[in-house]
């Protein structure tokens, strides 16, 4: 079987960097990656694989295809409150949001010291950090470099780049709270260390492999057991991390408009991951980078730019596709190329309505900087159906 019958694309109507493909036939051609990559369409280049891709590996797992921003995902709730119960200026929550949670280049201490959170209610980062300390610090008995890791500092902040909070309406104008987020510096750290491990590991069969960074830890070898408990310990970091940000941010918002309730369920999912699932007939290691699992039934998030939609989906379970979708629009252009390609006119024009940051900061971030969010949709028609179609009204970027 060559490389192109080990690719399916969800791409129709959307752009694929020839840069991408060339970087999916890369990892598709590597002998543990059966029976196929799935390809979601904000397909985009990334380190060692294409981010908004789905690669199905047997007894092994590439920490580079997982990434470094480990467990990194989305998180909505929808509230009770409607666009009528909004302030017309929404300068004031967005401030509020911006004070409540660390974000950016954090460096404060978060767990939870006396004086950090609320007088006579428990905090939550200290209690989150009680539940995983002692998995952590049993990893870092076997692997002491682990313990060097900003965790303490970074649980229960937001990060910088493209993770964000904002508050956002439906379609029926009812107001819900979502961010993005994942396990910070402690994630950066485990898979930097498990990338190295694997090339090391792999020393004597580099010249096999297309790309380095698509080294690989295999069942059975010093590191495979320890990584899937390291990467696994992240996700987790990586979730309560989403649920203890989300709880400062309607803190704040509570503080600024009074009183609401939290309706349904709240969403709460990976993009970057790697996981243990069974398809046709047998059990995969599968590694969603840049991408939701979508079992049918089940709810995700598929953000848009800072200027566009985002879409509460359900997954309709498709096997071809690992039943996975995207994890948003994926950008069409690397950072450094929005930077010298818009202007803060051009920023301000795109993110007109959105209470936001509109400074030289986030230029890397605006939204044409981005695939088309509705091209991406309609592309993966097949994987979701929409439940809500968000707009936002206020972004907090990181």
């Amino acid at each position: 079987m060559g490389t192109a019958d080990k690719i399916r694309f969800w791409t129709e109507g959307v752009p694929v960097d020839p840069k991408a493909r060339h970087q999916l036939h890369e990892t598709a051609s590597l002998d543990i990656v059966t029976p196929w990559v799935a390809v979601m369409p904000d397909v985009h280049v990334g380190l060692g694989a294409t981010i908004g891709s789905v690669i199905p590996t047997e007894t092994a797992i590439i920490p580079a295809a997982v990434g470094v921003d480990l467990g990194c995902g989305m998180m909505a709730v929808q509230t009770s409150l409607q666009a009528r119960h909004l302030p017309d200026d929404l300068h004031e929550l967005r401030t509020a949001i911006e004070a409540a949670v660390p974000h950016g280049r954090t460096s404060g201490n978060r767990r939870g010291d006396k004086g950090s959170w609320r007088a006579g209610v428990p905090d939550p980062v200290g209690q989150a950090w009680a539940e995983l300390r002692p998995r952590y610090e049993a990893l870092c008995e076997r692997h002491p470099h682990l313990a060097k890791a900003n965790s303490l500092h970074h649980l229960g902040t937001l990060g910088t780049g493209n993770h964000f909070i904002e508050v956002c309406l439906d379609e029926q104008d009812e107001v819900w709270f979502m961010l993005h987020s994942g396990s910070r510096g402690v994630g950066n750290r485990i898979g930097t260390y498990f990338i190295e491990l694997a090339k090391k590991d792999m020393e004597s069969h580099m010249a096999r492999l297309p790309n380095r960074n698509l080294a690989y830890l295999s069942e059975g070898t010093a590191h495979f057991d320890d990584y899937v408990e390291a990467v696994g310990w992240a996700q987790d970091f990586a979730r309560r991390n989403r649920e203890v940000l989300m709880e400062a941010v309607l803190d704040a918002a509570r503080g600024v408009l009074g009183p609401f309730e939290i309706l349904d369920e709240a969403v709460n999912c990976h993009h970057n991951y790697v996981q243990r699932e069974h398809h046709f007939g047998r059990d995969l290691w599968i590694t969603r980078k840049g991408a939701v699992s979508a079992r049918k039934g089940q709810l995700g998030i598929i953000p848009g730019s800072m200027g566009a939609k985002s879409f509460i989906v359900r997954g309709k379970g498709k096997e071809e596709a690992f039943c996975s979708c995207s994890h948003g629009a994926g950008r069409v252009m690397s950072r450094t190329q929005a930077k010298q390609q818009f202007s803060l006119a051009d920023h301000a024009r795109d993110t007109r309505g959105v209470e936001c940051r509109k400074d030289e900061g986030v230029i890397d971030e605006t939204p044409k900087a981005y695939k088309d969010i509705d091209a991406v949709m309609q592309a993966q028609s097949e994987l979701v159906e929409v439940v809500h179609t968000l707009k936002q009204v206020v972004c907090v970027k990181g």
